[in-house]
């Protein structure tokens, strides 16, 4: 009897997130702004697997002889 696998929900990965920095500069004569910048960063981090799975399998063989009797097989002939 055969019974159907059981499949689990998906696991959906997160977007690939890029970031991008602009920068301007301006100019004001005799004027010193100064100006911080938070650059916020968010780490992902990917974690792979690699399941592995094994099987087996059994061979079987057979083999015909040619017998002659209740003395075994034939003696070879060349």
């Amino acid at each position: 009897m055969h019974c159907p696998p059981y499949v689990t929900a998906p696991i959906v990965h997160p977007p690939l997130c890029r970031v991008q920095h602009h920068f301007q500069a301006t100019i004001v004569p005799h004027i010193h702004p100064s100006h911080t910048t938070h650059v916020f960063h968010h780490l992902y981090e990917h974690r792979h697997y690699f399941p592995h799975t094994e099987s087996a399998v059994a061979q079987d063989a057979n083999r015909h002889l040619c017998c002659s009797g209740p003395m075994g097989p034939f003696p070879a002939r060349y």
